[in-house]
């Protein structure tokens, strides 16, 4: 019995014994290192975008100069490899600069701490654009779901059991709704998540625009088009309701989009500057096309008139 009771007593190792603050500083900064560029993979799916902007340029300057400054933070995978978790745009700027490695500090954090560390990092920028954020806050939630806690990401505001949605609201400064709204984007077509990034249209409106199916954002986007047009937020809460109600059909849409918003002024018959420049500004509005017609049609008299002379 004292035998079997000696077997299971477990021995500090010596070294974990002695070792000091000091040596656990030093621990950690050796976990501060130069990777080869080639060795670290993007993270996958990473929602935020590396810009080339002005802002890239200076960044690359001042790697040439002094380095990279803040290291990056990496993982290292089974295969050996490396994960970028944060500072995309370090490494984009080591690449531009031609510097081979990237200063990293290598942290072990499983997937779904990966990608909560991946978020909260990169919201730190000053410029995130919508379909940066719809994609960051519905990952950041899916983690925390993962690990145990249960998310409603994109239905209609319910009392969750967790507060997790809570959580996130207070670290980003952001309500449970708007995040709901953020997430929502998520299920727009790449093309009018675009405009949405791009302010062709406005948020709440792309809000209510994803409820529909894929299809039918395709046939709106078309109907956007041919209409010149973006849908206002009552109209787009008007096709969800069609929608909801199994009657959006492309006539529908197209009816719609055709609507006069109220205070919407009249669209210029042309858009090209060397035409309106050229019409006079007495010409009432919607008469355009007739004014440049006659002044044509005068124009064309006149190269005949001059042919006839030239006989």
């Amino acid at each position: 019995m004292a035998r079997n009771r000696e077997s299971k007593i477990e021995l500090t190792a010596y070294d974990d014994l002695f070792e000091t603050d000091e040596s656990r500083a030093e621990a950690n900064l050796s976990k501060i290192r130069e990777i080869p560029i080639a060795e670290i993979d993007e993270f996958p799916d990473h929602p935020f975008k590396v810009l080339m902007d002005e802002d890239m340029e200076q960044l690359v300057d001042s790697v040439r100069r002094s380095g990279v400054m803040t290291p990056a933070t990496v993982r290292q995978k089974e295969d050996g490899r490396y994960e970028l978790i944060s500072g995309h745009r370090r490494k984009k700027a080591c690449e531009l600069a031609g510097l081979e490695t990237l200063k990293c500090e290598v942290k072990e954090l499983t997937r779904d701490e990966a990608i909560i560390v991946m978020v909260e990092s990169n919201l730190q920028r000053t410029t995130i654009l919508p379909s940066e954020k719809a994609f960051a806050y519905k990952m950041r939630l899916e983690a925390m779901d993962r690990q145990g806690q249960r998310v409603d990401l994109t239905s209609t505001p319910v009392v969750s059991k967790s507060r997790s949605n809570e959580e996130l609201a207070d670290r980003v400064g952001e309500s449970r709704e708007q995040i709901r709204r953020f997430i929502r984007l998520t299920e727009l077509v790449p093309e009018i998540l675009q405009m949405v990034d791009e302010r062709q249209i406005a948020f709440r409106p792309a809000v209510e625009i994803s409820y529909l199916s894929e299809e039918q954002q395709y046939t709106l986007l078309e109907a956007m088009g041919y209409n010149d047009a973006t849908p206002s937020l009552a109209q787009a809460i008007k096709m969800k309701k069609f929608m909801q109600e199994g009657k959006l059909t492309d006539g529908v849409i197209q009816s719609i989009m055709q609507e006069e918003k109220p205070n919407q002024k009249e669209k210029p018959a042309f858009k090209d500057e060397r035409i309106t420049k050229l019409i006079p500004k007495s010409i009432p509005r919607g008469q355009e096309t007739d004014f440049v017609v006659k002044a044509l049609e005068f124009y064309n008299r006149h190269l005949q008139r001059q042919r006839g002379q030239e006989r």
